[in-house]
């Protein structure tokens, strides 16, 4: 078989890629393309309001005592919130599906998954004796605390800071994970932590504590606002942000995502988890507060830990307010 033909078709090619450019011909590339920003990104000018000024004494890492032990399965005590989740048949817990490890879709299969996720999980195999008994609503950052108040959602486990500010609008469990807020920045840059970030964009979503963080840090970056952590993974890739800031385990799942990323700087703030609840369901806390003493206990906790975090620390101890 002769290769004549090709060779001649492919030295066309080239000698017509050698030919001038007529002059009546527009020029060639002209501008590159603006990357679109996702939606409702706000440049922040001044921190976002937080609520009063919450008391001098509160710890926010301080929950409420469980009170006997955990009732069996599908037996919960009558007229207790856990007694209205047994008898709907499946708890609504909001979590998130954007945050990699901790709570995100897995692609081939749809499903919900991650740490928060399977914490979650346990907390519908303790009431009705399923861990699929379980109602997902996915929620952002922003939406967590309307969503418990409107009654949406029986509890949220989502990634959320214990703090004293949210414990008067809504109750916590006892922390079940300690993270810490750190950098993430292109493997490239030579950014070593939110004191290098002075007048530098940093992402961070909206009604997460990780942003008022970076509006408040003495460098004085410009806190940059989006509605879910993916859009701050994709402005960082286009270019439109210098860094993302925000709890080490959220950057650990963007870290291993996208390997031109990296994790830079120490923790600058403590960000203790605690699952939310209205602030009605005092039961309903102390109840999943004595849940979680047997998952510290049984090898649990550390097992979900392994299986998405790698190999488990101690953990987080429980502390009571009364």
């Amino acid at each position: 078989m002769t290769r004549l033909p090709l060779v001649t078709a492919l030295l066309a090619v080239a000698l017509g890629a050698c030919a001038p450019v007529p002059s009546a011909a527009p020029p060639i590339g002209g501008g590159s393309a603006v990357a679109p920003r996702p939606a409702d990104v706000v440049e922040l000018t001044e921190p976002p309001s937080t609520a009063a000024v919450p008391p001098a004494s509160c710890d926010p890492t301080a929950s409420l005592r469980p009170v006997g032990p955990l009732p069996p399965a599908g037996q919960m005590p009558a007229g207790t919130t856990m007694a209205r989740v047994q008898a709907r048949g499946r708890l609504i817990a909001g979590v998130d599906q954007n945050t990699y490890l901790m709570g995100f879709r897995n692609p081939f299969s749809g499903e919900l998954e991650g740490f928060d996720v399977d914490m979650a999980r346990e907390v519908a195999r303790a009431i009705l004796g399923d861990p699929a008994a379980i109602q997902f609503k996915v929620l952002t950052s922003e939406e967590r605390i309307p969503a418990l108040e409107r009654g949406d959602v029986d509890i949220v486990v989502r990634t959320m800071t214990v703090t004293c500010d949210r414990w008067q609008k809504v109750n916590f469990s006892t922390v079940y994970y300690h993270a810490g807020q750190r950098v993430l920045v292109p493997s490239n840059s030579d950014v070593t932590g939110i004191d290098a970030l002075g007048g530098k964009r940093v992402c961070a979503t909206k009604g997460s504590s990780s942003l008022v963080n970076v509006a408040n840090a003495p460098s004085g970056p410009i806190a940059v606002s989006v509605p879910n952590w993916t859009d701050c993974l994709v402005m960082l890739q286009q270019g439109q942000v210098d860094a993302i800031s925000t709890d080490d385990t959220i950057l650990a799942g963007f870290a291993a995502q996208d390997p031109y990323t990296k994790v830079v700087g120490p923790q600058f703030t403590a960000e203790p988890y605690g699952m939310a609840f209205r602030k009605p369901d005092e039961d309903f806390v102390r109840f999943v507060n004595a849940l979680l003493e047997r998952l510290r206990a049984d090898g649990t906790w550390a097992s979900i830990h392994r299986r998405w975090l790698g190999a488990p620390p101690a953990p987080p101890a429980a502390v009571y307010r009364d």
